[in-house]
């Protein structure tokens, strides 16, 4: 890899402060070819920075306390300039297909080899998608038959956006049927104004408006089943 004919702008975004101090020790350590410029905490932070710094790279964590950064990803590569890594523990491939599709460049998984993440910052930086053959044929096949895919499950989309904790939320509702949100909440050991939050999140992304409507749509998907079947 040819050296950087300037400096790489990375952004960092994370809510395990943790994984940033690492990641921020790791790209550091690699200038003058890159250098951190800013971190983030959640979505809206992460928008914020970006139109402030304008960062070559965003490395990006797709679950931020509970929060998909799914949505994001369009406001991010809003500017021509900039590219999105996923830096990510998530591995469904649904959800990782979406982010490409919304923009994403490449995929880093969280225990990626501190070397790979600094060749994947630079090969992204230079235009090149950093993604395995599985993932760039599945994106690549919905690119092409985008209205079979849509026919085959037009919910598809919906589904992918939902976060872990979101996802368990929706498999305790349907085990709990008419449970009170209390009952709910203590089994995830959350307050009920804390699920209230998850729950407006989900009725939001599937086009719902409360409970019931929520444990119909998720009983006619079969989310409850699917979820439980992925852990």
């Amino acid at each position: 890899m040819k050296a950087p004919e300037r400096c790489i702008r990375v952004m960092i975004v994370d809510d395990h402060q943790t994984m940033v101090w690492g990641l921020s020790r790791l790209i550091d350590s690699a200038k003058p070819r890159m250098e951190v410029v800013c971190t983030a905490r959640n979505c809206e932070e992460a928008v914020a920075s970006a139109a402030e710094f304008l960062p070559d790279i965003v490395l990006l964590d797709l679950d931020l306390k509970g929060q998909s950064s799914l949505e994001i990803i369009p406001s991010l590569v809003a500017n021509p300039l900039t590219r999105v890594l996923l830096f990510t523990g998530d591995t469904k491939p649904a959800v990782l297909d979406l982010a490409v599709r919304r923009g994403a460049r490449g995929i880093l998984h969280k225990d990626t080899p501190a070397e790979q993440v600094l060749k994947a910052i630079e090969r992204t930086f230079y235009g090149e998608l950093w993604l395995n053959r599985e993932t760039l044929g599945r994106v690549l096949s919905g690119m092409m038959e985008p209205i079979a895919i849509n026919k085959l499950d037009p919910e598809a989309d919906k589904h992918a956006s939902l976060t872990a904790r979101e996802r368990k939320i929706i498999q305790i509702v349907v085990e709990g049927r008419g449970a009170r949100n209390k009952t709910l909440a203590e089994k995830l050991f959350i307050s009920e104004y804390t699920l209230r939050n998850h729950l407006t999140s989900v009725y939001h992304k599937l086009g719902v408006n409360n409970r019931l409507e929520l444990y119909v749509y998720a009983v006619k998907h079969r989310l409850g089943a699917n979820f439980a079947d992925a852990k």
